[in-house]
């Protein structure tokens, strides 16, 4: 193997760990989100898993569940995908400067 191999598959190595820690930190990350006013709000974290959902007391109509299955239904989404972009950002950060053969640079 050449010397640019073995730095290449150095640096891919440190590159693993660098992203499993950063996995385990945005998995500890709390991401909110709110939909009708702040009636409900959402809580997720990095790794997509729905940590809280909190429902206000004035929104829980009986003749009316629909509304409250959609306001949890746009908030659970909203949060979700907080989530992700934050993820995605991140990651961007960490591969950003890792340069791979053929132009691919940034692997995110």
């Amino acid at each position: 193997m050449g010397a640019n191999m073995q730095k290449m598959m150095k640096q891919m190595q440190q590159m693993q760990t660098k992203m499993a820690k950063l996995q385990e930190e945005l998995a500890q990350t709390p991401v909110e989100a709110t939909a009708g006013g702040g009636v409900v709000k959402v809580v997720v974290n990095g790794a997509n898993e729905v940590l809280s959902v909190e429902i206000k007391p004035e929104v829980l109509d009986p003749d009316d569940p629909e509304m409250v299955q959609d306001l949890v239904l746009a908030a659970v989404n909203e949060a979700l995908r907080k989530a992700q972009d934050m993820v995605n950002t991140e990651m961007g950060k960490l591969t950003a400067g890792i340069k791979m053969p053929g132009g691919m640079g940034g692997l995110f």
